[in-house]
């Protein structure tokens, strides 16, 4: 009974030690995945990756916009495949209730009493090579203006020309 007992610990031990473990490989803190080798569908390095996302939504993950979690998300994951920077051509359409993560953080400050927490990853997904279009539309209608968004973004006449551009040019719409 007791090597029995002996086995199963040693068999539960072993297996939690090869646990995957949450990652953030190339997106530091933001878009965690576990890294799976033995799946049916891996990234091609073969292809060019270009993506385009809709980001509406203010809903959040793990502390910041859901939709530029979700960026750094697919970012990991393809880095976590080797495939290379050069390859990946990201572009966000930020509008709806999302353009509240673009603001900087002094009119953030002003409007939430904190500051952004989508500061830092918006400088990350900036810094790899991300295009972050925020639609003058949405800022209009909200009584934003230029000057208080985040200065990794970009002001575009609309969410809705950023997504037509884009996908007419052979960018894949991700939701």
């Amino acid at each position: 009974m007791k090597s029995r007992i002996s086995l199963v610990i040693t068999l539960l031990c072993i297996s939690l030690s090869m646990a995957q473990e949450w990652e953030t490989p190339i997106i530091k803190g933001y878009g965690k995945i576990k890294n799976f080798k033995d799946v049916a569908v891996q990234p091609d390095a073969s292809i060019e990756y270009k993506l385009v996302f809709d980001i509406t939504s203010d809903s959040e993950m793990d502390g910041v916009n859901k939709g530029l979690w979700k960026i750094a998300r697919v970012i990991n994951m393809l880095g976590s495949a080797d495939i290379p920077s050069d390859k990946v051509h990201i572009v966000a359409a930020i509008h709806g209730a999302a353009t509240f993560a673009t603001l900087n953080d002094t009119k953030h400050q002003v409007k939430y009493d904190k500051v952004n927490p989508n500061t830092e990853l918006l400088g990350l997904l900036k810094n790899y090579g991300v295009e972050l279009f925020v639609c003058a539309q949405a800022t209009a209608a909200r009584n934003i203006t230029a000057e208080d968004l985040n200065p990794n973004t970009e002001l575009a006449l609309s969410a809705m020309t950023v997504l037509a551009n884009y996908q007419l040019q052979g960018y894949a719409l991700m939701p």
